[in-house]
């Protein structure tokens, strides 16, 4: 299980670097494989991301959190991109991919779908506003999606 205080010190650590550097903080997160812990930072900017940017990044970051030590212990330290069908979570995951196409999959079947492909077009706090190929919009609770994921991949299936 994540730690979330420690993610959020990287989290502080890590967004005025991704700024400096042009780049978009998707994601931090802390968590333990077997007996190693993994802190993975995942960014992305317009255009995608390559391995430069995540060098770019990886060695200023790398030297601050020698300095802060946020973290006790060790643990494997990765930069990479949230790559294709990243899930989105926090508000400004939303934010940036108004008019994208998401795959959303329900706790509960709704409307007797257990999962549906739509484009976002709205964001606020606990709910989304998705359109269909006709443009059709509805609201969507987020309390009652089990993931909602950027449909970047779907050439994929």
């Amino acid at each position: 299980m994540a730690d979330s205080a420690t993610v959020l010190k990287v989290r502080e650590l890590c967004e005025p670097l991704c700024d400096e550097l042009g780049l978009f903080l998707w994601d931090v997160r802390y968590e333990k494989e077997g007996a190693t812990w993994y802190l993975r930072v995942f960014i992305d900017k317009d255009g995608g991301i390559d391995m430069d940017d995540c060098e770019s990044l990886h060695r200023p970051l790398d030297a601050l959190l020698d300095e802060k030590d946020p973290i006790p212990g060790s643990y494997v330290f990765e930069v990479s991109s949230p790559g294709l069908g990243r899930e989105l979570k926090r508000p400004e995951h939303f934010e940036v991919c108004i008019g994208d196409e998401i795959r959303l999959r329900f706790i509960r079947p709704r409307n007797g779908e257990k999962e549906i492909v739509r484009t976002l077009t709205g964001y606020q706090r606990s709910e989304i506003t998705v359109a269909d190929g006709e443009g059709n919009e509805e609201i969507i609770p987020l309390s009652e999606c089990a993931s909602v994921k950027l449909n970047d991949d779907a050439d994929l299936f």
